[in-house]
């Protein structure tokens, strides 16, 4: 059954979900026992609706970008000084990265940040973007843009959840959908995603 969730309920889960872990808002300093400084970052999660259902935007970066190369991520980046919100460094990643206008993102909330093995702190933030939509890719960075369905990403028979050592949380791994995969840090985020909207 297809389920498409209202913009309302979104926004609702997803201020529910900060209120009840009020420390991932915005870009708070994180001590870590082993006294790493974390660097600050975020993504946006670019959602958008086609007939009826909800879609999730996602890049594959080039070959070129610095980390994480040829891997299927969100728009984001590194914070810029003076930013003093996640949604400010979303959006203008965004921007630069897939030429989304920032003042067409209709903002409804974030998720709890993620720590990455590159030490960096990650704060998701959960947009709608317009549909159709005429993107203008960063070449540098993105190499190409797509969607996958909300609904097929919830569908757990579409995933694979595997134990690491040493780590307290299991790697994620899709089943490649229109010849990407989607794993490790975005698959995670998109898991928790889902997770506060109960799919």
């Amino acid at each position: 059954m297809t389920i498409a969730p209202s913009e309302e309920f979104i926004r609702a889960r997803l201020r529910a979900a900060i209120e009840a872990t009020p420390s991932s808002d915005g870009y708070a300093e994180i001590d870590l026992t082993h006294e790493t400084r974390l660097k600050c970052a975020a993504v946006l999660i670019p959602l958008f609706k086609q007939n009826d259902e909800w879609h999730v935007l996602f890049t594959r970066r080039t070959d070129k970008v610095e980390s994480h190369k040829g891997q299927v991520s969100f728009p984001g980046g590194a914070c810029d000084d003076g930013e003093v919100t996640p949604e400010e460094t979303a959006l203008r990643e965004a921007q630069e990265e897939i030429g989304i206008d920032p003042h067409q993102v209709r903002l409804l909330g974030h998720i709890t940040n993620m720590i990455t093995i590159t030490s960096f702190r990650v704060t998701p933030v959960v947009g709608i973007i317009q549909w159709p939509a005429v993107l203008r890719l960063g070449k540098d960075e993105v190499e190409r843009v797509f969607s996958i369905p909300l609904n097929w990403l919830a569908e757990k028979s579409n995933r694979w959840e595997f134990t690491m050592p040493g780590r307290n949380r299991s790697l994620i791994v899709y089943h490649p959908y229109d010849g990407e995969l989607l794993w490790g840090a975005t698959a995670r985020m998109t898991v928790d995603f889902l997770g506060v909207l109960d799919l």
